[in-house]
């Protein structure tokens, strides 16, 4: 059996993407999370302020997944986040054990 940790990824979505873009693009990372890991939660924030301007643009939209899985899928996760258009920023950690 694999040996899994827990993991927390943290993405911005640019707000010139729209309303339906931003939906669209939050959802092709919850499919993509659920198809490759178990997906425990995710949690919309909404529109922020940013610490700093991002691609010249004050606001973004924040969304936290929260998920379990082998340690080969955050690397691939990372990748697709950065090839994404309308991904403004992404982070993702490795929880420590509770």
């Amino acid at each position: 059996m694999a040996v899994t940790a827990n993991y927390e990824a943290v993405m911005i979505v640019s707000m010139k993407k729209g309303e339906e873009g931003i939906q669209a693009i939050v959802e092709k990372f919850k499919n993509l999370i659920e198809k490759n890991a178990t997906l425990k939660n995710v949690d919309e924030w909404g529109k922020r302020k940013l610490a700093y301007l991002i691609n010249k643009e004050s606001e973004g939209y924040y969304v936290l997944y929260d998920f379990e899985s082998t340690a080969e899928f955050p690397a691939e996760l990372d990748r697709i986040f950065r090839i994404t258009e309308g991904v403004a920023r992404s982070l993702i950690i490795k929880k420590e054990d509770e």
